[in-house]
């Protein structure tokens, strides 16, 4: 699929996705455009299994199946390939074909059948490897919201109708890149994202942010055996990690809100990640975390900024091994390191991880700045940091920077300061770092290059004498020296000033001489 095609895609969606705007926020009417979406990828996905197991039989076309032996066979044999099954009936052309005929000789009638089809996906899967990953994941579709219109007919016509253009659609599955329809629907939700406000920073890490971390915890391998994110939104970091190997073995992700969870899993399917390849769980990453006997080669993470977490108030974090060797926890009202201690937890011995904190942690002092020394100088796995622009995330303007963190550092005696902070190209009112910008990024921190009013490497000695505070300013100097002001000049063109405020009086003096009035000075 070219360019122009996939952007062709990215525009019929968009444009589906309005027939919902105006009718409810943009995060809800995401849920349901970006479900149906997902339902007619899954019913595509059948579709095309079900006719490679019926080519060598007499009827090649599954929708024409009715031998219940037939259909007991492509449902086992779909269950253990895909994950799941729908019958020829519940297939999304089926649904759409009836919620678009002629109602003057036909019942066309489709929200009980649509939940029917919708819930008999998760319950296709009970029992078996795929129940988690299918479990409840079309909760949030609840079509009989009246935000859909008040009554059923109203309801019905609307969804109806958004099935019939996602129909008319080819997503052709045989014939495409993997990434195609999926990249497609990453552009979707960077368009929620983008409408979304405060509430976008749930589910999306802007992508150019997401290069840059993919591209840095990737640096020297082709391949990978995991990827972890602990704050994992729709998955969109996890994915993004992917396309800068050429492969990775397993996905790991966890997420506290429920509609996101389901996002996220939704992306992966899409993406055409294996339900074996994958396991994103639901839970307070802090509090339940799910994912504790294991390490991860690559780790990933754009967590909620200073969030509140339990801290000290829960006196069995004082024990728990993520957060014990510190010191010191993370403050009740700032969770940025505790997020950052979890991950160095699950960090493997060869791993790599980076991650987006509001610049805060480099320098606020207290439990933080304990943490901060600790890392610094008993684990030295601070590897660099990485200053971005402000206002370049959604719902907030503030600057923000990344910590890159490593336990088998190749250079241990320094850490890597890199200053972009001003290196962006503004678009509306968002700032956005370009490839230019995300390239020059990349190759400093490869090269690990010092560059006038850009990037520094500090030893650890100099990070010491700074009391360990990674303010960046400290490190890298962008102090821009002001020309040198003439004060002759200033003085000659002040006394100028001063001679044509003198006539100026003098002229009012004289007009209101004539007026017969005071003068106001």
């Amino acid at each position: 699929m070219s360019e122009d095609q996939k952007k062709a895609l990215e525009t019929q969606l968009w444009n589906i996705a309005n027939e919902l705007r105006g009718k409810m926020d943009a995060d809800e009417f995401r849920d349901y455009i970006l479900g149906f979406i997902f339902y007619k990828y899954l019913s595509e996905k059948q579709h095309l299994h079900a006719n490679y197991l019926l080519e060598t039989e007499d009827v090649k076309e599954y929708s024409l199946i009715t031998d219940p032996e037939t259909l007991a066979y492509i449902q086992e044999e779909s269950v253990s390939k895909l994950g799941y099954y729908l019958a020829p009936n519940q297939l999304f052309s089926a649904m759409a074909k009836k919620g678009n005929a002629n109602t003057e000789t036909q019942d066309n009638f489709i929200l009980e059948d649509l939940t029917a089809v919708l819930n008999g996906i998760e319950q296709s899967t009970m029992g078996n490897e795929s129940e988690d990953d299918f479990n409840k994941l079309f909760e949030d579709l609840d079509l009989n919201s009246t935000k859909l219109g008040r009554k059923a007919g109203d309801r019905n016509a609307l969804i109806a109708k958004i099935l019939q253009h996602l129909d008319n659609i080819n997503f052709a599955l045989e014939d495409a890149d993997a990434d195609v329809l999926g990249d497609a629907y990453e552009y979707l939700i960077g368009q929620f994202a983008s409408g979304a406000g405060k509430k976008a920073g749930e589910f999306y890490t802007p992508q150019q942010v997401s290069k840059i971390l993919a591209k840095i915890v990737t640096v020297g391998k082709t391949q990978l055996q995991s990827v972890y994110d602990p704050t994992c939104g729709s998955g969109s970091l996890l994915l993004r990690v992917a396309k800068e190997v050429e492969s990775v073995a397993a996905f790991y992700g966890q997420e506290l809100n429920r509609t996101t969870y389901n996002l996220a899993r939704m992306n992966m399917i899409l993406h055409d990640v294996h339900y074996r390849d994958f396991d994103i769980k639901q839970e307070d990453t802090l509090a339940e975390p799910q994912h504790l006997t294991k390490k991860f080669e690559a780790i990933v993470a754009n967590p909620p900024f200073s969030a509140k977490w339990k801290g000290k108030d829960n006196p069995l974090n004082e024990n728990d091994e993520r957060f014990a060797q510190y010191g010191k926890l993370a403050p009740t009202s700032k969770a940025d390191f505790a997020f950052v201690q979890h991950m160095l937890y699950h960090l493997a011995e060869n791993g790599k991880m980076a991650v987006v904190l509001p610049h805060g942690v480099l320098f606020r002092g207290s439990a933080e700045g304990t943490i901060r020394e600790y890392i610094i100088k008993e684990l030295n796995c601070l590897d660099a940091v990485i200053g971005l622009p402000a206002n370049i995330f959604y719902g907030t303007s503030i600057p923000t920077c990344i910590l890159v963190l490593s336990k088998c550092r190749t250079h241990p005696d320094n850490v890597l300061f890199i200053d972009a902070s001003n290196e962006f190209q503004k678009v509306k009112t968002q700032n956005v770092l370009t490839e230019a910008n995300i390239q020059h990024i990349v190759s400093t921190y490869t090269n690990r290059t010092a560059q006038h009013k850009y990037s520094y490497v500090a030893t650890l000695a100099e990070i010491a004498e700074n009391d360990y505070n990674l303010n960046i300013p400290r490190y890298v100097d962008t102090f821009e020296e002001e020309e040198p002001v003439d004060l002759q000049a200033v003085c000659t063109e002040l006394q100028q000033v001063a001679k044509e405020i003198e006539s100026t009086n003098q002229q009012i003096a004289s007009f209101c001489a004539e007026l017969g009035i005071k003068t106001p000075f």
